[in-house]
C-alpha cells in the first residue's frame, strides 16, 4: 500500500476535529434558531393534552410579579402556539421601542412538541412528525408583562394598555388588562388580594392572611366536623365554599 492511499483511508476513517468543531456547531445553530423553543426536551413526541385545571385552588400565576401591567387570559384556556407568542412579542416591543430601558416578560412558554400527519394518510404508522412549538394556558394565567426602567422614562398606563391590546390581537385568547391592584384568579372568580399586598408583587408580597385564602389551600380540617366543612375538591365547591363562607361573614 502506498503512503498516499494509506493517507486517504486514514483520513476517511478518523476526521479531523476541525470537522467535529464544524458538525456541532451547525446543529447548535440551527437548534436554537429561536428563543421561543426549548434547548433539549426528554420525549419528541408527547401526548395532545388538555387545559389544565387548578382543581386543588391554585392560584399560581394569575398575578404580576415582575411587571407593572400585563394581560390575563379571560375566556377558557387554549393551546397557544410559539409563533403566535413570537407574534405578540414583536409587535409589542415594535410599539415601546420609543420608550428606552421597557421590558417584556412572558410567563408562558411553548415546550410541548406537536406532531402533525399529512391529509388522507392511512391509520398507523406512527404519530407523524414533528411540526410546531405549543403550550397550554389556562383561564386567568398572566400571558406578558411590562414596565419601564427604575429611575429612566416613565411607562405611562395608556401607553402599556395600547401596546398589551396590539398584542391580544395576535393571541387567540380572551384578555384582560392587569395592573398590580389586580386580584388573583381561580378559574372565573376573583380572589381579593389582603390590604397588605395591594399594589405589591406575589412573589415578595408575604403569605395571604385571609380566612377563605387558606380554606383554599387546606383539603382536610380538624377544628371542626365534617359537615360543617364544604368540600372544596373542584371548582363547582370551590365556588359554594366561597358563598358559604360570605354569608356567614
Amino acid at each position: 500500500m502506498s503512503l498516499l492511499a494509506a493517507f486517504r483511508r486514514c483520513s476517511l476513517a478518523t476526521p479531523l476535529p476541525s470537522q467535529h468543531l464544524l458538525t456541532s456547531s451547525i446543529t447548535r445553530q440551527t437548534r436554537l434558531a429561536t428563543k421561543f423553543a426549548p434547548t433539549y426536551v426528554r420525549h419528541p413526541r408527547v401526548h395532545k393534552g388538555r387545559v389544565p385545571i387548578p382543581t386543588g385552588g391554585s392560584i399560581k400565576g394569575t398575578t404580576l410579579n415582575h411587571g407593572e401591567y400585563g394581560i390575563r387570559i379571560r375566556g377558557d384556556g387554549m393551546r397557544i402556539t410559539a409563533k403566535q407568542l413570537q407574534a405578540a412579542e414583536t409587535v409589542m416591543k415594535r410599539k415601546l421601542k420609543v420608550i428606552k430601558g421597557v421590558k417584556i416578560w412572558m410567563r408562558v412558554f411553548p415546550d410541548m412538541p406537536v406532531c402533525v400527519k399529512g391529509n388522507e394518510t392511512r391509520m398507523g404508522k406512527g404519530k407523524g412528525s414533528f411540526e410546531y412549538w405549543a403550550c397550554w394556558v389556562p383561564t386567568g394565567r398572566v400571558l406578558f408583562e411590562i414596565a419601564g426602567e427604575p429611575g429612566g422614562a416613565e411607562l405611562r398606563p395608556e401607553m402599556a394598555r395600547e401596546a398589551l391590546r396590539l398584542a391580544a390581537d395576535k393571541l387567540p385568547v380572551t384578555v384582560d388588562f392587569i395592573d398590580k391592584s389586580a386580584c388573583h384568579r381561580l378559574g372565573n372568580l376573583d380572589i381579593p388580594r389582603p390590604a397588605e399586598m395591594a399594589g405589591k408583587s406575589s412573589l415578595t408580597g408575604g403569605p395571604p392572611t385571609l380566612g377563605f385564602l387558606y380554606v383554599l389551600h387546606t383539603p382536610k380540617y380538624s377544628a371542626r366536623s365534617r359537615d360543617e366543612t364544604p368540600s372544596i375538591g373542584r371548582l363547582g365547591n370551590i365556588k359554594s365554599a366561597l358563598a358559604s363562607k360570605s354569608l356567614k361573614a
